[in-house]
């Protein structure tokens, strides 16, 4: 089916007129508008930001679902060729086929490409349990490709804008970091503290072999990062004073959009300063310089 042409707008046709069409419903009967489509004619959406589904979760649900069936339609739109794309609801699919449920319950919207990604991303980051890197995707996504803020972003989602900005700032990790936090060998908290540290992979490597805790984990980035600048604290241009909330506000907003490592040193008494750029690879250098000569 030939994509309909996007157009500008805020977060969506409203973030309550989509949500709208994922909420949960009570059991009255059937409901209105849905329909019974068979499961080998739905399709999973290629730009699900949920990129993994526990097979333990999706068991559960599967007997849940032979118990009582699905009791929320899922949330499709149709594809060439009598097919439908799953826009909410991809977990149910998949469990109803452990199941061996022949058909689901759909409703089907006309959504354009634009509202498909929009809705998927902000169903899952309302209602299911991303772990954060899936969820700092999430934001990522909907900030390239909406224009959305991150203040935009805390008031429609319900979350402050300091949750939205620390999950940015994990997409400044290399690869190798972000694939273990993924993979829940480590937490967010681990991440974070790994996030302003010269060598990220290797101190995340440790880490993981020796079951640091967060705490422990902090510890161990401020003494790497003690030993190789011979001891010096780096922030002594501030007069060796802790960093004030603005700072950093503005560091964690400055790493989000260049999705790098930002450090304001800030001469105390005065109006002059620096500001660091820390890059993992020179695909991020290059990314940067393509940036900086626009």
């Amino acid at each position: 089916m030939a994509s309909k042409k996007s157009k500008p707008r805020g977060l969506g046709r409203g973030l309550s007129a989509l949500m709208a069409d994922v909420t949960p419903q009570p059991m009255t009967g059937t409901l209105r508008g849905d329909i019974q489509v068979p499961t080998e004619r739905l399709v999973a959406n290629p730009n699900q930001p949920r990129r993994s589904f526990a097979q333990s979760d999706l068991d559960d649900l599967a007997a849940s679902i032979r118990e009582k069936g699905i009791l929320q339609p899922l949330i499709v739109r149709e594809t060439d060729g009598g097919k439908y794309e799953i826009v909410a609801g991809e977990r149910r699919w998949r469990a109803a086929q452990l199941a061996q449920l022949h058909q689901v319950p759909v409703l089907v919207r006309d959504f354009d490409d634009v509202e498909v990604l929009e809705v998927a991303i902000i169903e899952n980051i309302q209602r299911a349990d991303l772990n954060a890197m899936e969820e700092a995707t999430g934001f990522r996504q909907l900030m390239d490709s909406f224009g959305h803020t991150q203040e935009k972003l805390a008031g429609a989602l319900g979350k402050s804008r300091s949750h939205i900005a620390n999950l940015l700032r994990l997409l400044t990790l290399p690869k190798d970091v972000q694939d273990l936090l993924r993979e829940g060998k480590l937490s967010n908290g681990h991440a974070r503290a790994l996030i302003t540290a010269e060598n990220p992979s290797e101190l995340a490597k440790q880490v993981v072999y020796e079951g640091l805790s967060v705490r422990a984990t902090e510890r161990l980035a401020k003494t790497v990062e003690g030993e190789k600048t011979g001891g010096k604290i780096k922030s002594r241009k501030l007069g060796g004073a802790e960093k004030d909330a603005d700072t950093r506000a503005l560091e964690a907003d400055l790493a989000a959009i260049l999705r790098m490592g930002v450090s304001i040193e800030h001469l105390a008494g005065g109006e002059s300063g620096q500001v660091v750029i820390s890059y993992a690879t020179l695909d991020q250098l290059d990314e940067l310089c393509n940036r900086l000569s626009r």
